[in-house]
């Protein structure tokens, strides 16, 4: 990518490469700026999906372009982390709040005011938004406004049953084996899986906690854990929002990206990070 492109759909929208730092070094990143002149009371700062093992930032780098521009001009940065296949749990969740502190320091260099700072993933990377979430409040910040998950990989047991019932398919069971798997490359110490920076579904300390956004598709493997963190999330104070999205028709069964993209999410994020200050009008573009 160039130092700087434009998107021929939305002139406006800029998108920037940059280096973030990590919890152990540099890591890659993209900045999407809906309105390149200045700065934006909202960032979100976005991990992408792949299992922990795999995905990069062309992954969600068509949906991005999109919520840059529809979803209440925010300024988005989307970044790696440590992948397992270098270095296991917990190297992406220590990346991933770093990349929080990180952005946090260097608001004027995103174009960012500084006032809301939410975190979004898809996937194994929504397990690190709400990981971060879980370490910015043990580790005293910084303050998260907000969290959006979308079909968050949160169950490293897979007993849900919209998880367990993969297997009568073919196919879904080639995404089951695919979800094992990975989950072996990211906790390959079996006392990890129940860890709660591993897995906030299973943790019992979910109060203080930044309000969610959590988004599932009716034909997803990942809709009931996702589903059923949302509730817990309720249980214990937290304000959530859960959205059973319809399914879209793909190509590729793996397709969550572009299956985010097709169906309701950036409608839903955008009615989230309105809603976000009730007793505040949102910032005009």
């Amino acid at each position: 990518m160039s130092e700087m492109d434009q998107d021929l759909a939305n002139p406006a929208l800029q998108v920037q490469p940059l280096q973030v730092a990590g919890a152990e070094g540099t890591l890659d990143a993209r900045l999407y700026k809906a309105s390149p002149d200045g700065k934006r009371d909202v960032l979100i700062v976005f991990f992408h999906g792949g299992g922990f093992v795999d995905g990069d930032l062309d992954q969600p780098d068509d949906f991005l372009r999109h919520l840059a521009v529809d979803s209440g001009c925010p300024v988005v940065l989307s970044s790696s982390y440590t992948k397992a296949t270098v270095k296991p749990f917990p190297a992406a969740a220590e990346d991933a709040h770093a990349v929080l502190v990180w952005a946090r320091k260097h608001k004027a260099k995103l174009g960012w005011t500084g006032k809301r700072l939410l975190v979004a993933g898809i996937e194994a990377g929504a397990n690190l938004a709400a990981v971060s979430s879980l370490m910015a409040r043990d580790r005293g910040g910084p303050v998260i406004a907000g969290q959006i998950l979308v079909m968050p990989m949160l169950d490293p047991g897979l007993t849900t049953c919209s998880m367990r019932e993969m297997p009568t398919c073919s196919d879904k069971a080639r995404l089951y084996n695919e979800c094992a798997a990975a989950y072996r490359g990211y906790l390959p110490q079996p006392s990890d899986r129940s860890h709660p920076y591993a897995s906030p579904l299973l943790s019992s300390r979910l109060r203080n906690l930044p309000p969610a956004l959590i988004l599932t598709v009716e034909d997803d493997p990942l809709r009931d854990e996702a589903e059923a963190y949302g509730a817990k999330l309720v249980h214990y104070g937290v304000p959530a929002t859960v959205r059973r999205m319809p399914a879209a028709r793909l190509q590729e069964p793996n397709a969550r990206n572009e299956c985010a993209c097709q169906v309701h999410a950036l409608s839903e994020i955008a009615n989230f990070i309105a809603g976000l200050d009730k007793d505040e009008p949102p910032s005009s573009c």
